[in-house]
């Protein structure tokens, strides 16, 4: 199976009414298409589409004999649009929101001549997008699993996408403050302390916390631009899935929450489950135990492996 960079290219005429040339980018992996069931993967904020391999993001859970099993299942990926991993960048990213990137992703699908897939696997952002898939093609996914993200955003959400957005838009640095406050939302203050416990660096002259945050927001801004970052933010900033349709969803759903995130708080999730639960049958709640924080999705792995596991 191929794994490299493939494309369909499209117009597209976003909600907001702008036309636009889009290459959607993608990549395969394990089976054959159509020779085995079908796993697409949504990925998150600064993720893309190589999801498993030695660089992919995702390779503690997709790839042979993981449990995402590439000799069993093949493994769809696509790269939101402006994501910049394929080069492609959109300078008005306010012209996009998480409904056309599902639409986008649901002609990818159609133009591969996919009109079902056995599972749809989302984490945070990508989770959202899922959502969105799913509340306008309700008989998409047999499984639908959205990993640490909620099917709307909420206040707190959007307010800490406030704040990157007013960081973003600033001329010193943007990426790395940005990065950098994004990187205290992602953990807790126990998965701080706990890690650093008041550690001074004689070396640097810095708390090592700070370093590690200096560290994470240089990082940050040496592989991804400020056009796919501002973009990403927006799409976080503005999840908001039909909730009239989400009942009507055929999936089997298998909702995972982390219990310390606060980015998309346990509780939000569960709300979701427990609503959604009143009407459908087919919908269960899963919940990662860690101090990590929203982070925990990427770095649990024996837990979120186990869940799966159990789910696929």
């Amino acid at each position: 199976m191929k794994t490299e960079l493939q494309h369909i290219n499209f117009l597209y005429t976003t909600d907001s009414q702008r036309e636009y040339h889009i290459p959607l980018s993608y990549q395969l992996f394990g089976k054959e298409l159509f020779s085995a069931p079908i796993i697409l993967v949504n990925h998150a904020l600064t993720g893309n589409s190589n999801v498993t391999g030695e660089n992919g993001w995702w390779k503690q859970l997709i790839g042979e004999n993981q449990v995402i099993d590439t000799n069993k299942y093949t493994v769809l990926c696509f790269n939101i649009p402006g994501n910049g991993y394929d080069d492609f960048f959109i300078d008005e990213y306010s012209d996009f929101i998480p409904s056309d990137i599902a639409n986008i992703f649901l002609k990818g699908l159609e133009s591969l001549h996919i009109k079902n897939i056995y599972a749809l696997i989302g984490g945070s952002l990508g989770g959202g997008i899922g959502w969105e898939m799913l509340s306008k093609k309700t008989d998409l996914a047999e499984i639908f699993i959205p990993i640490a993200c909620d099917s709307k955003t909420h206040d707190w959400l959007h307010a800490q996408c406030l704040v990157q957005k007013f960081l973003l838009n600033g001329n010193d640095e943007p990426l790395q403050k940005a990065r950098i406050h994004a990187m205290l939302c992602y953990r807790t203050p126990q998965s701080l302390n706990n890690r650093f416990q008041n550690k001074f660096s004689q070396e640097k002259q810095q708390l090592e916390s700070e370093d590690w945050l200096t560290y994470h927001g240089e990082s940050l801004a040496e592989r991804f631009s400020l056009k796919s970052y501002q973009l990403m933010n927006h799409l976080l900033m503005n999840i908001n899935a039909n909730e009239n349709k989400m009942e009507k969803i055929h999936a089997r759903m298998h909702m995972i929450s982390v219990d310390t995130d606060l980015f998309f708080p346990a509780s939000e999730i569960w709300q979701c489950f427990e609503k959604l639960k009143e009407k459908k049958e087919n919908v269960f709640y899963h919940e990662i135990k860690s101090v990590h924080g929203h982070d925990a999705f990427l770095m649990e792995y024996s837990q979120l492996n186990n869940i799966i596991n159990n789910i696929l």
